[in-house]
């Protein structure tokens, strides 16, 4: 597996990468920013390991591929344990470590520029915490799971953020998402996808037009 970005060099839209992580190495994806020079990365989180989720998620796809198309270097990787990557699930804590080991990893490809955390579900948790961590230029997370999981000092997040919840989330639900992010000192821009269940079945091109008018506004 490559290990680097030169192959976007090569008109490629995406490859596989092989990227060291604090458990062992991590199973990953590049796709390559649309148009040229890419304005930054993006490393996108997807949802629990336990329950199925992994980078072919199809709300982590839709993510990677509109991140991309809005000019970012988008990497999506499996955290420990998925697929190809070592290690075993750490109830997020380890998963934190694996999404910002991937950004040190991404930053070293492309020195100096701005990244954006994504995340999707568990992925929200995990990409609030590597936030909280590491210079961020935005953050996007899809259906935050705030009742499973500590989201209570999860509060420092001071970069344009966007948070998308859908109202008829069966995970998720909706009313638990509205109250903590009214407890936030700096809340996000929420935005609720009617008729819209955890998945997003249906929905998935409302959520990568409301992603990418957050995208672009940042310049």
């Amino acid at each position: 597996m490559p290990d680097s970005f030169n192959r976007c060099n090569e008109a490629l839209s995406s490859y596989p990468v092989a990227i060291p992580g604090p458990a062992g190495v991590l199973e990953g994806k590049v796709d390559c920013a649309v148009g040229g020079a890419a304005l930054g990365i993006a490393v996108i989180c997807h949802p629990h390991p336990l329950y199925g989720g992994s980078m072919h998620n199809k709300v982590v796809h839709t993510l990677a591929k509109l991140l991309a198309v809005c000019s970012y270097t988008a990497v999506r990787f499996n955290f420990r344990g998925v697929g190809d990557s070592a290690g075993s699930y750490d109830e997020g804590i380890g998963e934190a470590d694996d999404a910002m080991a991937v950004a040190d990893w991404a930053l070293k490809q492309q020195a100096g520029m701005p990244v954006i955390l994504a995340g999707f579900s568990f992925g929200s948790f995990v990409a609030l915490q590597a936030a909280s961590k590491i210079q961020t230029r935005a953050l996007i997370t899809v259906a935050p799971p705030v009742r499973m999981f500590d989201f209570e000092n999860l509060h420092g997040i001071d970069c344009p953020w966007l948070l998308i919840q859908g109202d008829q989330d069966e995970v998720v639900e909706v009313n638990s998402v509205i109250n903590w992010v009214r407890t936030l000192k700096h809340p996000p821009q929420l935005e609720i996808v009617n008729d819209s269940s955890h998945f997003f079945h249906g929905k998935l091109i409302e959520l990568r037009s409301i992603c990418e008018e957050f995208v672009q506004k940042l310049g």
